[in-house]
């Protein structure tokens, strides 16, 4: 029998950190390094905006609990196996845990701990960019410069000729945009014209942009998850005189152009291999100690926030 103990939310805003027995498992034992706050859905999860009609859907792998409360939630865990090898797991915040041995992708030697879980919103930026299918020279606007609005950013930029756009109501956000190679604009300011948008703001001001600012036959690709709030956007304007095309995006499948071609746990291998590249170390706030976790998650999820780092003792991959 092993100790663990998990992060819970038991009330609307409300978590606590609970210790349970873990029974022998036929998974791999999982001691955890560091796990990683994706902010908008947990901010959700956190806040009991879960729609009632969503709760199978929203389920992460290894989550436990059931929605609304109480919940064990989260899916950025990075942690060590008993033979020392490092591994990235779709899990809770939660200290040590058994994961199936297909759950378990290696984290690359050349990837921190903690710049390593961002995979899972690295995962989503990269599933977004196969919905995208950007074209070489496309004019690219991606609204919404949280973490996963940067990560597609970064990933659309690379693509020859394309100018990116990141347009964001924070003019701190500029900084990170240009460190992507990107243009940063203010919504009063930003590009018109524009063939391929990401909308990843998840609000209802940021789609109307979306649809306001795309070209003839313009594609828009709403990577945004609104919980229980339903937008309300002018699909009588802009929408059908331009043939726009909008379509969702979400990582629970591949993306279908890569479907068939490519598994998540490979999907979710190459989410890990780009984070090579320290750049995506601007995307980091914290580290908060996991046991400051319970009282320390209103402060995290507060508006404005990149990817907040929690930590579990020391480790010598850890920083």
């Amino acid at each position: 029998m092993t100790q663990a103990r998990a992060f819970w939310t038991i009330g609307p805003g409300v978590g606590a950190i609970r210790t349970e027995t873990l029974s022998t498992s036929d998974g791999l034992l999982v001691r955890t390094i560091a796990t990683g706050v994706s902010r908008g859905t947990e901010s959700l999860v956190f806040a009991g905006r879960v729609p009632a009609n969503q709760f199978e859907a929203m389920r992460a792998p290894l989550m436990a609990g059931t929605f609304p409360f109480p919940v064990k939630y989260g899916y950025s865990a990075v942690g060590r196996l008993p033979n020392n090898d490092r591994v990235f797991v779709l899990n809770p915040h939660q200290d040590v845990f058994y994961a199936p041995p297909s759950m378990c992708v290696p984290v690359p030697d050349r990837v921190p701990s903690n710049r390593a879980v961002l995979a899972a919103n690295m995962e989503t930026a990269l599933n977004i960019a196969w919905d995208a299918a950007p074209l070489a020279g496309e004019r690219i606007l991606v609204i919404g410069a949280g973490v996963v609005g940067l990560l597609v950013a970064s990933l659309l930029v690379r693509v020859p000729g394309t100018c990116v756009a990141v347009v964001d109501l924070d003019p701190a956000r500029a900084a990170l945009a240009t460190r992507f190679g990107c243009r940063f604009a203010l919504p009063s300011d930003a590009p018109h014209e524009q063939e391929l948008i990401v909308h990843a703001s998840a609000s209802e001001a940021g789609l109307r942009l979306a649809l306001s600012h795309a070209a003839f036959e313009g594609r828009i690709v709403e990577a945004s998850w609104y919980g229980d709030r339903a937008p309300s956007v002018p699909l009588g304007e802009d929408f059908h005189a331009k043939r726009l095309r909008l379509t969702s995006s979400q990582v629970g499948s591949v993306a279908a152009p890569m479907r068939g071609r490519r598994s998540h746990g490979e999907r979710l291998a190459m989410a890990l291999d780009l984070l090579a590249d320290p750049t995506y170390d601007a995307l980091l706030e914290g580290p908060t100690p996991f046991e400051a976790m319970a009282t320390a998650m209103p402060a995290i999820l507060a508006p404005g926030g990149l990817c907040h780092v929690i930590t579990y003792g020391s480790d010598p991959c850890s920083a």
